[in-house]
């Protein structure tokens, strides 16, 4: 995590740092990553860095953890639907998911690299980037199945895998289905990309999940 240098430093040079940050963690795998090419951009020396994070890893961690909570803050931002109807949960969960993403493209690409590249992270960090909200799904099923409006024979862990998995890649999917990058997310703004293919295919993956799970009458 950054060190009190970096939370000391004015506002606007901290927002800098972040930005070039934000910008470097997202365009290239962590291999790649360069301190040098952050210390240039942000014009100061290499070893000034390393005031504010201890090493490479130790700043990645900290991008992480911020898209976490950016992340949470932005769903707090609106209020779910009430849950009487999961699959209006879902949907609520999956469009929200989508307007995050288009919001912060960069945490939300750092946040693919660290699922799908080899990255350094430790266990415990990577087990919470990767089973997201398995349990959270996991619970929302065995309510459906108790309540009578999912299909009784529905394994709950495997609808929960499937749940999961499509909340965790959905995203990533729909950005290179349609060609919608992060650099032109942040030049043309979000507006731009709130296309009706995006919404029907949202809806394509809510109806294969509802046909799959609801209890048929």
């Amino acid at each position: 995590m950054p060190t009190e240098t970096f939370f000391n430093l004015p506002e606007e040079k901290r927002a800098r740092l972040l930005d070039i940050l934000l910008d470097e963690f997202s365009q290239n795998d962590y291999k790649n990553v360069s301190i040098g090419r952050v210390a240039d951009r942000a014009g100061i020396a290499k070893g000034s860095f390393y005031q504010y994070f201890a090493d490479k890893k130790d700043c990645y961690l900290y991008l992480i953890q911020l898209g976490i909570d950016e992340k949470t803050a932005f769903l707090k931002q609106s209020p779910p639907v009430a849950p009487a109807d999961m699959f209006a949960h879902i949907r609520w969960l999956l469009n929200i998911g989508m307007h995050y993403q288009f919001h912060n493209p960069r945490l939300a690409q750092i946040g693919y690299k660290a699922i799908f590249d080899d990255v350094p992270l430790p266990d415990e960090t990577m087990q919470v980037i990767r089973r997201g909200g398995y349990a959270y799904f996991k619970q929302m099923v065995e309510a459906g199945i108790a309540d009578g409006s999912l299909d009784p024979s529905v394994d709950a862990d495997i609808a929960a895998f499937l749940l999961n998995a499509a909340f965790t890649d959905l995203g990533k999917h729909l950005m290179e289905r349609f060609a919608i990058s992060p650099d032109n997310l942040l030049a043309a703004g979000v507006e731009s990309f709130q296309k009706d293919e995006v919404r029907r295919a949202i809806e394509q993956v809510i109806g294969i999940l509802e046909n799959g799970l609801r209890k048929k009458t």
